[in-house]
């Protein structure tokens, strides 16, 4: 990703251009400005490279900061917020809205500490015409890969997104040097549910269940379903102490929740941190074992009973 010193710019005089229709961007002209046609193609074959947001950010950026004086660049839609590597903090923003038509596609925001000229206000407009398509189409394949990676009946993530996760998570904490930490939970006497009460209640069971593991870990935590009555998180940037909340939070949540604990519903917990020898799988088997030790614990509790 490249990083951008925004704020050291020398702008070239300019002129600004005619409003094109975005049905027919590429065949127009740019008239009485800078930009010349070989400008603003090569801008567009750029952009037209990648689906990624921040890299279409980080594209269009090099190309906007020529001409206006900015220290950050913030895009957010419905369902997506990003920000420019590399943006800091500024007196104000501008905001600006982006649509196709009449077709909301999302907002993108400039952090200044003095006013937008005039001239530079029509000039990111223009510009902002070239982003148009190529930031709808990056929204879709984002909105696709999420769909993808998503259990459909929680909404968390599934094992094909955790595997992925788990892996940036344990390069990050290695690079930054920061404690990473997996929780693994399987539901006990989920099955006896789903026999007495049938599916549609275990369903509604694990759905809750989900919100339950959403109401007792950060946003910054990443929640999974792997399929049945397993599931997942993965906590970056963690201290000491941050796998032993999570699993209290879970078992006083569980205990005082109405609709899951008419079925007495309780939860085995194998938690561990990430050590610097761990691979994907050592790192995962551990937490598994001790998930296997819990349950095999309960289970033992259950039949003296």
């Amino acid at each position: 990703m490249q990083t951008l010193n925004v704020l050291d710019n020398r702008f070239s005089p300019f002129n600004t251009y005619s409003t094109l229709s975005t049905d027919a961007l590429v065949a127009e002209t740019f008239t009485n400005t800078i930009f010349d046609k070989r400008q603003i193609l090569a801008l567009m074959t750029q952009l037209q490279t990648t689906l990624d947001i921040d890299e279409l950010l980080s594209i269009f950026a090099v190309e906007a900061t020529r001409y206006v004086d900015f220290s950050g660049l913030y895009f957010k839609s419905q369902n997506l917020n990003t920000v420019l590597f590399g943006s800091r903090k500024a007196k104000k923003e501008q905001c600006f809205e982006l649509k196709i038509e009449d077709n909301f596609i999302g907002t993108l925001s400039y952090g200044i500490n003095s006013p937008i000229s005039l001239t530079n206000f029509k000039v990111l407009e223009q510009l902002h015409l070239c982003l148009l398509h190529p930031i709808k189409n990056a929204i879709a394949y984002h909105t696709a890969m999420q769909l993808a990676m998503q259990d459909g009946l929680t909404g968390l993530g599934n094992r094909r997104y955790f595997d992925e996760q788990l892996k940036r998570s344990m390069h990050n904490a290695n690079r930054h040097h920061s404690l990473v930490g997996l929780v693994l939970g399987d539901l006990n006497k989920f099955k006896a549910i789903n026999d007495t009460h049938g599916h549609i209640a275990g369903d509604t069971v694990l759905q809750e269940f989900a919100n339950v593991l959403r109401l007792c870990t950060r946003d910054s935590d990443s929640l999974f379903r792997f399929g049945g009555d397993e599931f997942a998180i993965i906590v970056e940037n963690a201290n000491d102490t941050a796998l032993a909340i999570i699993e209290n939070r879970i078992n006083l949540a569980l205990a005082s929740n109405v609709q899951l604990n008419k079925y007495q519903l309780g939860c085995s917990i194998g938690s561990t941190f990430m050590n610097r020898a761990d691979n994907e799988l050592s790192f995962f088997e551990r937490a598994d074992e001790i998930l296997y030790r819990r349950k095999m614990q309960v289970s033992s509790h259950l039949s003296v009973v």
